[in-house]
């Protein structure tokens, strides 16, 4: 196959010629014997040899050789070789291969040395390769890693020297995170293996998840010398640790693959021994690059009892080209091994355990190096070897490399830097760290029975914008598959509730809160109740919503404002048929005795004063507000001024004093009279205005919001109640004194009743009034408004209407006369009683007699 074994220094070996050599350390064996016979420096032996590790040492060798048959090289007259040593998993090991390499590159110019290395391709495992890099980059040898993911050595201020093909394990830890996230897991636990790798990622693991509120259930910590006392003891731990923390049914491992087997074997034992169903040990295993494609944990572990494992490995390329080398190492083969001993031991160990023939024993190694290929770690390789290789053609391009020493290590890494590379027609450049980040692809899974096949590709992981692409509906449905498990140290808290953070050191332990009145939380897990807007929102307690406010005023729909506005209508309609029927009749001594034209003002004046009440229903708006009680407070004055007139001119119609009749007489203007009152109700209702008018403002109340009008100044709304109260008062007390008028006449009596009872009215509403709050209030003002209208209209015009049409022999001139004459015979009996009654006690009596009293009487009838 074009190479050689050698021993050189007690170390195995696979080497091939070339005008540049490059270095390669793989992890051939899985460990070393650690048992320590003597103090003396030696090699430890390396056991148990793994296909996985072989078969990226074939990777590697293959890649040389392919880009030795490219004509790549051939421009610049170069072909690579290569020195390949097996590090044996173990850092001490590695580390002596790094020397032995180091020591080709002093003896340079002897011919027991032969070309120095100029490049070296690995380690597998990032112990060692931190280990490596120290001693490369005292001589700035280029290292290239295909598999070592340990975030250290991005910081190129320590690993100058080092580069890798693949995403370093910040990127992994998260991946995984976000995975975590995606499914709602946040109680993990984390398996690792001792050493820098296992520390680096779970210090990586545990800051990335708590930054995303996942919290670490459990660490365990497991030593890496496979075999020793104390890894079975860990192991053990780590078993029994896991049943105790049922409600983290994920975890995830960075553990090696030998020792996930181990672990799982350990799980099983302890379920059977415990008695415990096979549901107690199923869980959901993110499973690092570390093993997610690992041969030997599929070998020997069933997904039954395992559970799921989702994997992450690095992206994948074209296996063809390896395929074809296996195809023909097959052909080639038992006796076309060479001197290589790790082919060799690997035919041994195949042939010692299963007896197969020569043809067999090829046939059955290839199939079991196929088993144990892998893409992702194949394509890492093959872009290892190509970017040495296209940096040493851009070295070589103006110089003669075929001499040794002509090119120093440094150049090339220098323009592994600087250049990009190519492999099968796509381009790749190392980033400032060093790092080729591709991302990574999600596996998972699947069992057919006995066999555990990895599934094909079920997402894929884009670092630049941490996110997941699936890769069909099919794969999709499977990750749905997994959204029913739980793994959460405490039950989620469903919308209404919060989480209460119990005492102890995580907060994913948690007890769930119900979120109190005017507060809700509208997702599962919410870490506290959000608030309400309180001007527009509430909630009961418990909520998961806010509710809006139910916006609240005297509304035309209500069925109490309903009855309210049929009244102001009816009340309205009734007066303009009064004012109908009185300018009809308006030549009448009914008529003329009710006011005249004052009785025209006064109607029109309750018309408006009817309106105003309608303004009290329905949503008020600034306008609104100011308008219902100033027109309220006008109209009214208007109408009780007219009546107040009224009652003056009763009383001077009907004074039989002559000097109290000529003082009233005088002061008798009754228009003046009701142009002042109603301009001082003017002045005060402008001021109120002006200074401090009313408008509409909303009461927040804790489930509603009450639109209402603010009268502004409740000062001046109680002026101008008032100032009509005493016009009333006054209307009463003339009314009164007026009351034993004749008949007829004797409109007194009805404006004593109206006065008392607008009094009355107005008297309850102000307690009422100041007492009661909410969406009624309005109809309060509007009833009383409403009383008031109604006892003028029914005390002063019903009866009116009632002579003028039905009693119309009533409403003439002569029943008038009749009626007058009747009155002033009963007064002058009274009178004359009087007079003889002060005479005896000494009073200055007045010259009256029948006739004069007559006679005023009848004055009085013409003037009314």
């Amino acid at each position: 196959m074009g190479h050689a074994a050698e021993k050189e220094s007690s170390m195995l070996g696979a080497t091939a010629k070339g005008t540049v050599i490059l270095g390669g350390i793989f992890a051939v064996h899985e460990d070393v014997e650690k048992e320590n016979r003597t103090f003396a420096p030696h090699l430890h032996p390396c056991i148990r040899l793994q296909a996985r590790g072989l078969v990226r040492m074939l990777a590697m060798i293959n890649a040389v050789e392919k880009v030795n048959r490219s004509p790549l090289l051939a421009d610049v007259n170069v072909t690579l070789g290569y020195h390949i040593l097996d590090s044996c998993a173990d850092v001490s090991t590695a580390l002596r291969a790094t020397a032995h390499f180091i020591e080709r590159s002093h003896c340079l110019g002897t011919t027991s040395c032969g070309p120095p290395v100029l490049a070296v391709v690995g380690a597998s495992h990032s112990e060692g390769s931190i280990a490596i890099a120290r001693q490369l980059t005292l001589e700035m040898i280029p290292q290239i890693s295909y598999s070592s993911t340990a975030v250290t050595l991005s910081d190129k201020r320590r690993f100058p020297a080092f580069m890798r093909t693949i995403p370093n394990d910040r990127h992994q830890t998260a991946a995984m995170v976000s995975l975590l996230s995606t499914y709602g897991w946040t109680w993990v636990g984390v398996v690792i293996t001792d050493g820098n790798y296992g520390q680096s990622a779970l210090e990586n693991f545990v800051s990335q998840a708590s930054k995303n509120g996942i919290c670490v259930a459990f660490k365990s910590i497991i030593p890496q010398a496979v075999g020793s006392q104390d890894v079975r003891s860990a192991i053990t731990q780590t078993a029994r640790t896991i049943f105790e923390n049922p409600e983290a049914q994920v975890i995830v491992s960075f553990a090696k693959p030998t020792l996930m087997v181990y672990l799982y074997q350990e799980l099983k034992n302890q379920m059977l021994r415990g008695g415990r169903d096979r549901k107690s040990m199923r869980r959901v295993w993110v499973a690092s690059d570390s093993w997610s494609s690992s041969s030997s944990v599929k070998e020997n572990i069933h997904l039954e009892d395992m559970g799921h494992v989702l994997g992450f490995t690095f992206k994948s390329g074209d296996l063809s080209s390896f395929n074809e080398y296996l195809s023909r190492l097959e052909a080639a083969g038992h006796d076309d091994t060479g001197d290589n001993v790790f082919l060799q031991e690997f035919y041994t160990q195949l042939n010692a355990s299963e007896g197969y023939g020569d043809t067999e024993l090829v046939s059955k190694a290839v199939e079991t190096l196929r088993e144990h290929t892998h893409a992702g770690t194949i394509f890492s390789v093959e872009m290892a070897v190509s970017a040495i290789a296209q940096a040493l053609v851009s070295v070589c391009r103006n110089r003669d490399c075929r001499t040794p020493g002509t090119v120093q290590p440094w150049e090339l890494l220098k323009a592994m830097w600087m250049e990009e590379f190519k492999l099968r027609d796509k381009r790749f450049k190392f980033d400032s760290s060093g790092d080729i980040n591709l991302g990574y692809d999600v596996t998972m899974w699947r069992s057919d029975g006995e066999n555990i096949h990895i599934q094909d590709i079920v997402a894929e992981y884009h670092p630049h914008n941490n996110s997941f692409t699936h890769s069909n509906h099919s794969t999709t449905q499977q990750l749905n598959a997994l959204k029913h498990i739980i793994s959460k140290c405490s039950k989620s808290c469903i919308p209404g509730k919060s989480k209460k953070t119990t005492k102890g050191p995580h907060t994913c332990c948690y007890e769930c809160a119900i979120c109190s009145a005017n507060y809700y939380s509208n997702d599962t897990d919410m870490a506290q109740c959000l608030s309400c807007d309180p001007d527009t929102e509430w909630s009961p307690e418990g909520s998961s919503s806010c509710l809006p406010k139910d916006r609240l005023f005297f509304s035309w729909q209500d069925p109490f404002a309903m009855v309210l506005l049929t009244f102001s209508a009816l009340g309205v309609v009734l007066n303009l048929l009064v004012s109908a029927l009185f300018l009809h009749q308006r030549d009448t001594p009914v008529v003329k005795a009710a006011g005249g034209p004052l009785s025209q003002v006064i109607l029109f004046s309750l018309v408006i004063s009817d309106i105003s009440a309608m303004l009290f229903v329905g949503r008020p708006n600034s306008l609104q507000c100011k308008a219902r009680q100033v027109l309220f407070g006008v109209s009214f004055t208007l109408c009780v001024s007219c009546i107040l007139v009224k009652t003056l001119h009763i009383l001077l119609a009907f004074q039989f004093n002559p000097e109290l009749h000529e003082v009233l007489r005088g002061l008798y203007k009754p228009y003046i009279i009701v142009a002042i009152c109603v301009s001082l109700q003017a002045a005060t209702c402008i001021c109120w205005l002006v200074l401090k008018s009313p408008y509409n403002h909303i009461v927040n109340n804790p489930t509603t919001l009450l639109e209402d009008c603010h009268e502004g100044s409740y000062l001046a709304f109680g002026v101008m109640l008032g100032y009509i109260a005493v016009l009333a008062f006054v209307c009463f007390i003339c009314a009164f004194k007026g009351r034993k008028l004749p008949h007829l006449y004797n409109e007194a009596k009805f404006i004593t009743f109206s006065m008392l009872l607008y009094l009355i009215s107005w008297l309850l509403f102000v307690p009422v009034y100041i007492t009661t709050s909410g969406v009624y209030l309005p109809a309060v003002e509007m009833v009383v408004i409403l009383i008031s209208n109604y006892g003028i209209l029914c005390c002063h015009f019903f009866p009116k209407c009632y002579i003028i049409i039905f009693k119309k022999e009533q409403n003439t001139n002569t029943a008038f006369r009749k009626k007058l004459y009747e009155y002033s015979n009963k007064t002058t009996d009274v009178v004359s009683v009087s007079v003889v009654t002060n005479c005896r006690e000494g009073v200055t009596c007045p010259s009256l007699h029948r006739g004069s009293i007559t006679r005023h009487c009848r004055e009085r009838s013409n003037s009314i």
